[in-house]
């Protein structure tokens, strides 16, 4: 037997249970891990709350994590039992200390990795690799707005953005969180609890606002997010922190300036096993360039996931947060 973190309904962290089970042995294409590492993610909590409805009930939680392979189902010939590996998709599951996926969906991980910064950046590193260099692809010039910018995705973010020469403008709560974003490479921030971020937008830019906003806060900075582009400009949202947008007339992007709208996500973009490798290489070769550094600020006991949850959900961390089984 062995733990994993679970729920049968729900709601609140109080809903996850840490439970006994029998691991499942890799079928026909798949593989088992022995997680060293399980990252904690805001799309965790969309799961748990019913935002987004888990297949089945009961169900695990979380779709990040490293390890070692430890068994090996039929046709799987890129992994062997013992190689250091890392995934960042589905299916649920990864908050356990074996977890059973798609050899499809799992990566080896380079010597220069450990095991808690895949763990840490996995997701969040190929979510601001397709946000970056997919669904706009900056060339170096361009300025952004960049929402929660001293969060997980936010802090990669900053330091990617430098690399390419974009100015990012981060959001932020607190002056903390200024700080912790401006040491990762952003241009400027602007905290939203003091500050106007439109009117501070138009200031930072002269005027001429901004290339590109992405936003993984949802509800909350929907029509200020639109008010902060240029004529034309892309507008990124890729997350729900304060809840799902809907009820939007779409002819308020004609109102305000001719604007697009995307809604990206991971498994829109590494949706194929060749794109996925060629987004987990670009990544890998930030990290090891020495331009991206991971910032774990955070770790729990793997039990200890609705913790975890209440203070990612509560907006108290800064940086990536870990579970340890």
């Amino acid at each position: 037997m062995t733990k994993r973190i679970e729920f049968s309904k729900t709601g609140g962290s109080e809903v996850l249970e840490w439970v006994d089970v029998e691991p499942a042995a890799p079928g026909a294409g798949e593989v088992r891990i022995a997680n060293k590492a399980v990252g904690l993610n805001f799309i965790d909590i969309y799961f748990r709350t019913g935002l987004y409805p888990a297949p089945s009930m009961p169900s695990g939680l979380g779709t990040e994590g490293a390890g070692v392979v430890d068994a090996v189902g039929e046709g799987v010939t890129h992994l062997k039992a013992g190689d250091r590996v890392a995934y960042a998709q589905g299916p649920l599951g990864a908050y356990a200390e074996v977890h059973t996926l798609p050899a499809a969906k799992v990566v080896k991980l380079p010597d220069f990795i450990d095991f808690e910064t895949a763990a840490a950046s996995m997701l969040k590193g190929l979510t601001v690799q397709y946000l970056l260099r997919q669904t706009y692809a900056l060339k170096g010039g361009e300025t952004i707005l960049f929402h929660a910018a001293a969060g997980g995705v936010g802090s990669i973010a900053c330091q990617w953005a430098k690399a390419l020469g974009v100015k990012l403008i981060g959001t932020v709560s607190s002056q903390e969180k200024a700080d912790l974003a401006m040491a990762n490479g952003a241009w400027a921030t602007i905290n939203y609890t003091e500050e106007n971020v439109v009117e501070r937008v138009r200031e930072l830019t002269n005027g001429e606002m901004c290339d590109v906003v992405y936003d993984s806060v949802g509800k909350d900075t929907w029509e200020m997010s639109l008010d902060c582009l240029k004529p034309r400009a892309l507008m990124v949202s890729f997350g729900n922190a304060s809840g799902p947008v809907d009820g939007v007339n779409i002819g308020i992007l004609n109102q305000k300036g001719a604007l697009f709208v995307t809604r990206p996500s991971l498994n829109g973009y590494a949706d194929t096993r060749e794109r996925l490798e060629m987004m987990c290489e670009d990544f890998f070769a930030m990290i090891e360039s020495g331009k991206l550094k991971i910032d774990i600020a955070n770790r729990y006991s793997l039990q200890d996931a609705g913790k975890a949850q209440d203070a990612l959900q509560s907006r108290k961390t800064t940086g990536s947060t870990i579970l340890l089984p």
